[in-house]
């Protein structure tokens, strides 16, 4: 197993109690780019892929609160692009910074990527997709009935804006990111799964107001570059079933059919481990001997090495 895409989770890229400044961010992101160095170290070959939700929900606001003739607030789609290209910037500026210390000579480049949804996707009648930032539950109220949101509460995080969050289908720029990885560049790619675009009826493409769910995205881009493995990294080294209950349990390896029970069951919050789970078997149902990996970014050596983490496959 050699070829592998890494989707990255906001913890990842932003710390909880650190103010969300474009330096708060970018420490955390050369704090991260160590592990994925680390990982270049023992020979993997691998692309990124990372979240935007929090990011494009704050840009988001302040396109809102700044909005007027002078300066008009950007569409949704628009907003996801500049999350793509500061946060793909950060992520480059600091994975640069950390190989150039450890005298490595790869070079990583940013993707802003488009990435086609069907304009009749059932999940635009039924926004799921949490964005920006928590709120209590008396001001998400409010800002539903100030802005006309949907907001809906986060696994037990607090309330947050969702937006639709329709399925991939294709890759706009999977030739350009497939010609980095063959040339040993990593691509960092896919951000927030892509700016969800739809093919409108003169043929070309058109923004929504979306966001792919990025575990998603990463699935399918993991299936477009033929990767041995899926890592997807969280919070949590595991995955759990009964979790923060008294009879929490880790799990070390899932089969196909055990994720999809576990599924059933309702083991896994719709707004947390549930995309990450359907993602990770979407792979590992995609082609025989691939592996889907969830764990989180200080195990991912390990994991990968299959001392830590969850496997599903």
């Amino acid at each position: 197993m050699k070829r592998i895409v890494i989707a990255l989770g906001g913890n990842a890229l932003a710390e909880q109690g650190k103010p969300a400044t474009a330096e708060a961010q970018l420490e955390v992101v050369e704090k991260t780019s160590g592990y994925i160095a680390d990982i270049l170290e023992k020979g993997y070959h691998i692309c990124l892929a990372h979240g935007n939700g929090p990011q494009v929900g704050r840009i988001v606001l302040q396109n809102e609160n700044c909005d007027s003739e002078a300066t008009p607030a950007m569409p949704f789609d628009v907003c996801g692009a500049m999350s793509q290209g500061y946060i793909g910037y950060h992520m480059a500026q600091g994975l640069g910074k950390v190989l150039k210390e450890r005298g490595s000579d790869i070079k990583v480049a940013c993707v802003v990527t488009q990435s086609v949804v069907d304009k009749d996707d059932p999940w635009f009648k039924n926004p799921t997709k949490p964005v920006g930032p928590f709120y209590s539950e008396e001001e998400a109220k409010k800002i539903a009935e100030t802005k006309g949101y949907t907001m809906k509460e986060d696994a037990g995080r607090g309330w947050r804006r969702v937006v639709a969050s329709p399925n991939p289908v294709r890759i706009v720029e999977i030739d350009a990111i497939r010609a980095l990885d063959e040339a040993g560049i990593v691509p960092i790619c896919v951000g927030g799964g892509g700016i969800p675009v739809i093919v409108n009826d003169e043929g070309n493409l058109e923004g929504a107001a979306a966001v792919i769910d990025k575990d998603l995205g990463s699935e399918l881009l993991a299936e477009n570059l033929d990767s041995d493995a899926l890592v997807i990294l969280t919070a949590g080294p595991k995955v759990y079933i009964n979790y923060n209950k008294p009879d929490q349990k880790a799990l070390d390896h899932l089969t196909l059919e055990e994720a999809k029970k576990y599924m059933e069951e309702g083991h896994f919050a719709s707004g947390s481990m549930l995309p990450k789970i359907e993602a990770a078997l979407k792979f590992a149902e995609s082609k025989p001997g691939r592996v889907a990996i969830i764990t989180s970014l200080d195990k991912a050596v390990d994991a990968l090495e299959g001392k830590d983490g969850t496997w599903i496959g």
